[in-house]
């Protein structure tokens, strides 16, 4: 009688044992990481207020880490990032533990990359986006797989004229994340870039690294992020932590809908305070768009704030600027949903 055909099992991701031998005593955490590339404009201190009161309103430590691996671009990265912080500070918005630095963890990111499974790709932003079909959410071109396919030998000859980024060889091609607007949403994934061909860690590596090890359980961040979402689960997943809940809010745009940034010559905090807006006032503007109880002081909404439903996402909210003497001109298009400080808070 002829042997049985061995069954063919399904290949399933390899976890890294990663987040186990980096452990140490982590507390649930929320965070803010801005990138040290301008002052944090409104839109940015909205974020940070509700992660710093989500966190703060459900018994988590806050933790601010600054994203400064892009040396390129931020070239006077102290000097903002210290602004930054001041800003953060003179908002009443206080952070459990030192600040992290990326640019200081270098050799954390190595030892991530080395234990997942990865190849090298030579492929630039233009043969991606002619290779892939339109872009779906957020301009996000799912990555085809163009040099996973490549030889050995094809390898070899691409390295004599291009240096490789280095890709995550994903085993899947969609993956959960957990919204707490959205509940549990499964999107798309890709092989996604962990290291640039420059060497440089890439942000969807080292902010899942980052978290991880920092303990955050809790990010808030702007919808337009989401497609990052099921793709910085499935790494947290490979490296052995447990994924973050996201809570993803409405973005701040400019009167024409256009996001606001400060390219876009939105005002930085010291504009506002040197046009004669006070501290006190900007957090009662942001406590107001985000339909919370206009304060002076953030710490008295931590145990006070009145929860009430959540207003549903439609169209574009618009925020009455009087209560910055008109200075500010600008919307949002979604308010905090504060029902979920009412599902989240612990006892």
């Amino acid at each position: 009688m002829p042997a049985a055909s061995p069954q063919l099992l399904p290949t399933l991701p390899l976890v890294t044992d990663f987040a186990t031998t980096h452990s140490g005593l982590r507390h649930a955490a929320g965070r803010f990481a801005p990138s040290p590339t301008s002052a944090l404009h409104l839109g940015n201190l909205r974020t940070a207020l509700a992660a710093w009161l989500l966190a703060r309103s459900t018994g988590r430590r806050f933790v601010v880490r600054i994203e400064d691996l892009d040396r390129a671009r931020v070239a006077a990265a102290g000097k903002i990032a210290s602004t930054q912080l001041r800003d953060l500070e003179s908002l009443g918005l206080d952070w459990d533990g030192p600040v992290v630095r990326q640019s200081e963890r270098l050799d954390l990111y190595a030892d991530a990359v080395a234990g997942l499974e990865t190849y090298p790709c030579f492929c630039t932003r233009r043969e991606i986006a002619a290779a892939t079909t339109a872009p779906n959410e957020a301009d996000w071109r799912p990555y085809p797989g163009t040099c996973r396919r490549l030889t050995v030998q094809q390898r070899h000859e691409r390295l004599t004229t291009r240096a490789p980024a280095t890709r995550l060889a994903s085993q899947l091609n969609t993956f959960e994340a957990t919204d707490l607007a959205r509940g549990c949403a499964r999107g798309r994934v890709d092989d996604l870039v962990l290291v640039r061909n420059d060497g440089t860690p890439a942000y969807n590596l080292a902010v899942v690294v980052d978290d991880g090890l920092q303990g955050v359980d809790q990010v808030v961040r702007a919808r337009d992020l989401w497609s990052s979402a099921p793709r910085q689960a499935q790494l947290a997943e490979l490296l052995g932590f447990i994924p973050p809940v996201y809570a993803h809010t409405g973005l701040v745009t400019g009167p024409g809908g256009v996001r606001l940034s400060k390219s876009a010559g939105a005002a930085g905090l010291s504009d506002l305070v040197d046009s004669g807006i006070d501290h006190r006032q900007v957090v009662a503007w942001l406590c107001r768009s985000l339909g919370l109880p206009e304060v002076a002081d953030p710490h008295e909404l931590v145990n006070n704030v009145a929860l009430t439903p959540p207003t549903p996402v439609a169209g574009i909210h618009r925020l009455d600027p009087r209560p910055l003497g008109g200075a500010m001109g600008w919307w949002s298009d979604a308010v905090l949903d504060v029902a979920v400080l009412r599902e989240t808070r612990r006892p």
